[in-house]
């Protein structure tokens, strides 16, 4: 594997360029992949990024601050709860103000509270405010109920913000959904089946602006799955709201990123997908 990180397709028109990745927080060689998280950054020069398995330390460094900062992004990043000074949570990276913050926390499938959250911001971007929401739920094998659950809150949270979808921008959902796409938790996402809230579906990047491979975030060819019990998945998505004004929101192109070593590392254990949608 070659010992560079994947440029970005150029950019046809005026686009919102959104991306989601976890970082893998601070498993691994994660000091030896930390220069190449923030060279994929770089290179992919998305607008809005949603991260996830972010690490902040209790009395000192924040790596969304410290991604952010360099690139000139604005960052906002979900509730902190610390654990031997160490917290594990979803951030937001943004090239224009955040002007509102929501965590929300989200249940598990007998309705208690879990430790997975969703983190919702709001954004002054030059066409318009942008709702926009990263989040990352369970990962068990067995936890679809869970997961199902966990959807149908982020649809209600999204609805309960989005724009008038008749007229604004639309909302984009992403995360880590450790599911695959023909899941339940998915398929009540873009409508394949009963919807959690009416007129409400969202298109899936992937399936529209990808290069018609399956997409693979969880990816046998990344050295950190060496071991992995199941790898050769789809996890990792990138979501616009439906309805939604033509062509607002329509995904142009859809690829992956992180996808190859930088200083002899991959970045991290998932690929990152990045999508360019229309403004205009």
């Amino acid at each position: 594997m070659p010992e560079a990180s994947d440029g970005p397709p150029v950019a046809s028109g005026p686009v919102l360029r959104v991306m989601s990745w976890n970082l893998w927080w601070r498993f691994g060689p994660w000091e030896r992949r930390q220069p190449g998280v923030a060279r994929v950054l770089a290179e992919q020069s998305p607008d809005v990024v949603g991260l996830q398995e972010v690490w902040v330390e209790e009395h000192g460094v924040n790596q969304a601050t410290v991604l952010a900062e360099p690139l000139g992004l604005h960052a906002a990043v979900g509730e902190l709860r610390f654990h031997d000074g160490l917290a594990f949570t979803n951030a937001v990276l943004s090239r224009w103000p955040i002007d509102a913050v929501e965590c929300h926390r989200l249940s598990r499938a007998d309705g208690t509270p879990s430790h997975r959250q969703a983190l919702l911001v709001r954004i002054e971007a030059p066409f318009g405010p942008l709702v926009f929401c990263t989040t990352h739920l369970e990962w068990q094998f067995d936890a679809s109920a869970g997961r199902v659950v966990q959807s149908r809150e982020l649809a209600a949270l999204v609805d309960r913000h989005r724009p008038d979808p008749s007229s604004g921008f639309p909302a984009v959902l992403t995360g880590d959904f450790n599911a695959q796409p023909d899941a339940d938790e998915i398929r009540q996402l873009n409508g394949s089946t009963a919807t959690p809230v009416d007129g409400l579906v969202f298109t899936d990047a992937w399936p529209v602006g990808g290069d018609g491979t399956p997409g693979f975030t969880w990816d046998k060819r990344n050295e950190h799955l060496a071991d992995a019990t199941w790898p050769q998945r789809r996890l990792d998505y990138v979501f616009v709201s439906w309805p939604r004004p033509k062509p607002l929101g329509s995904v142009a192109r859809c690829w992956l990123a992180g996808t190859t070593p930088v200083e002899g590392v991959t970045p991290s254990d998932h690929y990152a997908v990045v999508a360019d949608l229309r403004t205009n």
